[in-house]
């Protein structure tokens, strides 16, 4: 529940610091008090966005914070998963906005980004004002109210999962048949292709032995002439390298006995006369090797031409991409021909999906009407004291197309006499009607979703007398389940209920106009209620009947 609340430059509010109490809470003021300024800065806290226009006239900044204690409320899950310091006793939001537009926000002294302030906040309070009234005509809205008395979470989200699996299988089928329909369209282009790639007898690394084979045979004389004149100083007989490191190494052999050095040295001759023999033979073997052939230079390059032509026809950089490219189309065209075994196979999945979505959503359609039926039964005995004594509530589920929710659209029917009959409440009901039936609607889903501070603005319009005192009773009885409930009135019926009463004033001051807020002592209650119930006359009467409202 909220414990206290701290407002500062906010503004017509200088500075506002007020505790707050369990059970019923009332507060009561003038059209125009500030009553709903103070709502304005309890929307900042849960997460509202800011204006700095809002900051009271010559302030630097304005601070807004807020105690809750949480210790009824299993909430601490909240508070690990985002990595912030627990309390249950003291909970303190913090929302901070400066004159240069910056606004900060923290819980329990953490810096915290806007959406985690609201994310909490959610879980906090609740503040019904009169335009969520119009909510009633949302089907959205309508169906979450039977959800939550469903308690149905867990199956919505079976039923979501199904349904994303359905939906991303129909997603799937939807691109197969868009992908059937362009490559069928493309099959003649895509199979001359392929063709033309297959004719090619492409082979990996051909290219690079082709244009070497090119190159040689191009400079083939040039070749010739320097492999001649090498193999000629090589072997030559009376005057090549090879016979003279020979003649060389005989002759150091033939003095190694009397000049012991020779040995070493006929040794590395011989080395160096196995080497270049060697050599000698590569370079007789290529001599005859190379020969210029006319024909055989034509059809390599006639080879190389039909290569470089693809390559430039298809965008490739070489033949290896030529061959990927040739695979791959050659994958395209197999799934063109076997497209119709595929396209089957897909929607035989998507069917079955869908049947799965189906059971689902059946499942909550089932809890979900269960769920009307009491939803019914209890409108009926809280709008009968309400002041409607002939009221019919119903609530028509109807099957629609799958969807994110299920396949139900939920209307909530009204009438509030016998001879009218039940048709959509947001189409029938008056103002006064709607007030009392969102009211009831709220203290089911008070019981079910357990929120620690509802705060009622104003819920009261359209209604006076004993209908008023009925409003209050049910808003007591709402704050007496572990729930804070704080209404905001301008009927005296109301305000006489609330176990505490606050009273928000406006006031001119030296430094212009100001509100307030405070809590009543009971003699200051027994005048503000006798206020409302005679303005600002307040005659002996009028205390009298307060303090009859008061049972005092």
């Amino acid at each position: 529940m909220l414990k206290q609340l701290y407002i500062k430059n906010f503004t017509l509010i200088d500075t506002l610091d007020i505790q707050l109490h369990p059970g019923f809470s009332v507060i009561t003021g003038e059209t125009g008090a500030g009553k709903s300024i103070i709502l304005g800065a309890i929307g900042l806290l849960l997460g509202q966005r800011a204006d700095s226009k809002t900051i009271k006239q010559g302030a630097d900044k304005c601070v807004i914070e807020a105690h809750f204690d949480l210790s009824r409320y299993q909430m601490e899950t909240f508070f690990t998963d985002n990595d912030i310091e627990y309390d249950a006793q003291d909970t303190i939001i913090r929302r901070e906005l400066t004159a240069a537009g910056k606004s900060r926000a923290f819980i329990n002294d953490t810096p915290v980004p806007l959406s985690t302030l609201k994310e909490l906040g959610e879980q906090l309070v609740d503040v019904h004002s009169q335009h969520q009234n119009l909510l009633l005509h949302k089907q959205d809205f309508q169906l979450s109210v039977v959800d939550i008395i469903a308690d149905d979470a867990r199956e919505q989200e079976a039923y979501r999962q199904s349904f994303n699996d359905y939906h991303e299988a129909k997603r799937q089928l939807q691109e197969l048949k868009d992908s059937i329909i362009q490559n069928r369209q493309q099959a003649d282009f895509l199979g001359f292709q392929y063709n033309e790639l297959c004719d090619a007898r492409l082979a990996e690394g051909e290219q690079e032995e082709l244009e070497q084979r090119s190159e040689t045979m191009t400079h083939a004389e040039d070749i010739k002439s320097a492999l001649y004149e090498a193999d000629n100083t090589l072997q030559a007989e009376q005057t090549g390298v090879v016979t003279s490191l020979r003649n060389a190494a005989t002759a150091l052999k033939g003095i190694s006995r009397v000049f012991p050095a020779a040995t070493e040295l006929a040794e590395r001759i011989d080395t160096a006369y196995i080497e270049l023999k060697d050599i000698a033979q590569e370079v007789s073997s290529h001599l005859e090797d190379v020969d210029f052939d006319p024909a055989e230079l034509d059809a390599v390059n006639a080879r190389l031409d039909r290569i470089y032509d693809l390559q430039k026809k298809y965008h490739a950089d070489s033949v290896t991409e030529l061959i990927t490219l040739r695979d791959d189309i050659g994958k395209k065209l197999s799934a063109i021909e076997n497209s119709d075994e595929a396209l089957q196979e897909m929607e035989t999945r998507c069917q079955q999906l869908k049947a799965s979505c189906q059971q689902q959503a059946d499942i909550l359609t089932r809890q979900r009407t269960k769920a009307a039926r009491q939803i019914e039964k209890e409108m009926q005995q809280r709008l009968v004291p309400l002041g409607m004594p002939n009221v019919r509530f119903a609530i028509n589920i109807e099957q629609t197309e799958l969807s994110r929710s299920g396949h139900d659209r939920v209307s909530f029917l009204f009438s509030a006499n016998t001879s009218t009959p039940l048709q959509p409440v947001a189409q029938v009901a008056s103002g006064g009607e709607i007030a009392r039936v969102m009211l009831s609607l709220k203290v089911m889903i008070s019981g079910a979703v357990k929120l620690p501070t509802i705060i009622f603005d104003e819920i009261d319009t359209g209604v006076s007398g004993r209908v008023a005192e009925q409003m209050a009773q049910l808003m007591q009885e709402m704050g007496s389940h572990d729930r804070q409930v704080i209404s905001i009135t301008h009927l005296p019926q109301i305000a006489a209920i609330g176990t505490s009463h606050y009273k928000v004033a406006k006031s001119e001051t030296a430094n212009g106009t100001t509100s307030t807020m405070k809590e009543l002592t009971p003699d200051e209650r027994v005048n503000e209620i006798a206020q409302m119930l005679s303005g600002s006359d307040v005659t002996a009467a009028a205390i009298q009947n307060a303090k009859e409202l008061l049972k005092i």
